[in-house]
């Protein structure tokens, strides 16, 4: 039995190749693809933010106020400058209060505590000093200033490597009670 054109064109065509058939199987294949992508970078991927020890680090807000405070008993100013591969701090107090010979500098990545950088400046002609590296990256550094024994503490912060000057006033930090 042959069948005229007419006819033919009657004929259904199969699922397959229809067009509209994949266009509506186009968005539930795009959302499996993009799932499937999302959760291999959800297991795979660290994510530095969240701290295993928060309710021992909400305890320590009172340390860390107290020892802004000090700071601000004391007067502290400090002027931070970044270049290629170092940085240099000069402090200054009120009139009695002596200076550190070292400072502990730590450079606090906003989102990854695996970058955090520490170092400790020696105080050379009155301006301490510590060879920093050039793989800092481009953040907004949180910069941590405190004295050997840790009883005050001044912090800023610096947009890396665009800013290469702060400076942190320990007076204009909100006194605690």
């Amino acid at each position: 039995m042959n069948t005229t054109a007419t006819e033919a064109k009657n004929l259904p065509t199969p699922w397959y190749k229809e067009r509209w058939t994949w266009l509506l199987m186009l968005m539930p294949a795009t959302a499996i693809v993009a799932g499937s992508i999302t959760l291999w970078l959800a297991i795979k991927s660290f994510d530095g933010l969240v701290a295993d020890d928060y309710y021992k680090q909400g305890l320590a807000i009172n340390q860390t106020l107290a020892k802004a405070n000090v700071a601000q008993e004391m007067g502290l100013v400090a002027r931070v400058r970044f270049s290629a591969d170092a940085m240099l701090v000069e402090l200054s107090s009120k009139p009695g209060v002596g200076l550190p010979a070292r400072l502990n500098v730590t450079l606090a990545h906003p989102t990854r505590g695996g970058f955090d950088q520490q170092f400790v400046l020696e105080r050379q002609e009155g301006v301490y000093r510590a060879a920093i590296p050039e793989a800092l990256g481009t953040a907004h550094w949180k910069v941590l200033l405190e004295d050997e024994s840790r009883s005050w503490r001044l912090s800023g912060t610096a947009f890396l490597p665009t800013e290469t000057e702060i400076r942190i006033n320990a007076a204009d930090l909100k006194p605690v009670d």
